[in-house]
């Protein structure tokens, strides 16, 4: 106790009296530790009292509350229930000047409560009517794979800007972050086709100048010369037209080996390979200067090489039953809303 790291200063203080008292009189460990003898008297009556328990802080009541529960049932209630006049959401003093209350308080309330007025988020519900059946498809293609198959999650990431920033960009320094320039000047755009293998996490990659369902068929073709010619290819795609053009369409039927798996209309954030464009926005284009369309792709194809060097796939953990219980939730909660 007298000795670790983590011993508060006046817990230590009393295991070195105690230790002292082993060896010396009272008034010589309290000349010793720069105390009086009154103080060492106390500890050691405690210690032989109580041993070690005795030297630890009896736990203290504290201030008596001053704000009832009645109060901030109300501040809960009001940030949930109302607006302020003229405005679309509450802040901390507006909604402290209203209550009475200081504004650390109401922010205290807010954060036991899991109340953020100040956040907003989008969202978009699928209106699909086949939306159960996609579902319960593509989590079954996550959660068991069919055998001698691949699953690959294809998407495009289109309209990337080659952004080149107006001045320099400072590199980060002692006590400094890197710095850049919130201008920037366009040099075109690349669009970049995907397929994450959901098995292993690699990810085949191709920049294209347009996506259309030339590039897109362009692609398949890839992805055909990529996948031995002995497994089956499961594709989980969205609905963009260009993945169901005639001349896909008649591409697929002299390649039976290809099945395609559409998710449901607004519903992209089943498609894993999303999850790998968040990845390449976060860690090699949102704070990437490119100075030509040409720079911008290896750039990307970079990123690409040093992933499937060391690639890590994207465990799906929710069932088709969670996930729609989860929609009908949302659902159910966006009609009450609206009802009142």
């Amino acid at each position: 106790m007298a000795r670790r790291s983590r011993s508060s200063r006046h817990l230590a203080f009393r295991a070195k009296v105690i230790l002292q008292c082993a060896e010396k009189t009272s008034t010589a460990v309290a000349e010793d530790l720069h105390t009086t003898n009154a103080t060492v008297g106390k500890w050691r009556r405690r210690f032989v009292e109580q041993r070690t328990e005795g030297l630890y802080d009896e736990p203290r009541p504290g201030a008596p509350r001053k704000i009832s529960d009645d109060k901030i049932e109300e501040v809960v209630t009001k940030t949930l229930e109302s607006t302020p006049r003229g405005r679309t959401h509450w802040s901390t003093r507006s909604m402290a000047k209203h209550m009475g209350l200081s504004h650390s308080t109401i922010g205290r309330v807010w954060r036991a409560f899991g109340l953020q007025p100040h956040r907003s988020e989008s969202f978009r519900l699928s209106q699909d009517p086949q939306l159960v059946e996609k579902v319960r498809d593509i989590v079954g293609l996550y959660m068991n794979p069919p055998d001698n198959a691949v699953v690959l999650c294809v998407d495009e990431k289109s309209q990337i800007q080659a952004l080149e920033r107006a001045q320099p960009v400072l590199p980060m320094s002692l006590g400094q972050p890197e710095r850049r320039t919130h201008d920037y000047v366009r040099h075109g755009t690349t669009d970049l086709f995907a397929a994450l293998d959901v098995a292993t996490g690699e990810v085949l990659g191709k920049c294209y100048p347009k996506h259309r369902a030339m590039e897109f068929k362009k692609f398949l073709v890839e992805i055909d010369l990529a996948i031995p010619s002995e497994l089956n290819v499961h594709v989980v795609l969205d609905n963009l037209a260009t993945h169901k053009t005639p001349a896909i369409k008649r591409w697929l039927s002299k390649r039976p080996r290809f099945h395609l798996h559409f998710t449901p209309t607004h519903a992209s954030w089943m498609n894993m390979v999303e999850r790998f464009f968040g990845l390449l926005t976060e860690h090699a284009l949102r704070r990437g200067s490119h100075s030509s369309v040409s720079q911008l792709r290896t750039a990307i194809h970079d990123y690409l090489d040093a992933h499937n060097d060391d690639p890590k796939p994207f465990t799906w953990t929710k069932s088709a039953d969670q996930v729609l219980e989860s929609i009908a939730r949302f659902a159910q909660r966006t009609l009450t809303a609206h009802a009142k």
